[in-house]
């Protein structure tokens, strides 16, 4: 399964703060991790989270030499009553955009998930997937 990305119809944040979208994280184990020209990729689950939203996995961007990533790709537990698309949904959060992507349950699969992610981050850094190396 591929999702697009369409940057020119995005959703807008009244406030236009997209950084207060991103998941705000106390504790996450690591599940994968890449390298990607300029950028470290972790997959992190069992994730706890004050947020609204119920996480599966993310996915954080970090380019080299910073602390904080600039890129999420979140699989989020949809409530049973709005699954019948799929149990979770694909979630994209930079400084420019929140938006759901998809909604499926492949989004549960953290090798599902983490190919989609890896593909889409990818396209939002203008970064070639080929070069992703896994390093766990």
């Amino acid at each position: 399964m591929t999702v697009s990305i369409d940057l020119k119809n995005q959703k807008q944040i009244p406030d236009g703060n997209y950084m207060s979208q991103f998941p705000k994280i106390n504790r996450a184990i690591p599940k994968q991790r890449y390298q990607a020209e300029d950028y470290a990729i972790s997959v992190l689950g069992e994730i706890e989270s004050p947020d609204p939203q119920s996480y599966h996995l993310i996915m954080a961007f970090v380019p080299d030499g910073k602390t904080e990533p600039v890129l999420y790709i979140c699989s989020e537990k949809v409530p049973p009553n709005k699954r019948h698309d799929g149990s979770h949904q694909l979630r994209v959060i930079n400084h420019a955009m929140s938006e759901v992507m998809d909604q499926s349950d492949s989004w549960k699969d953290v090798d599902s998930f983490a190919a989609e992610a890896l593909k889409m981050g990818c396209q939002l850094l203008k970064v070639e997937p080929e070069k992703a190396v896994k390093l766990m």
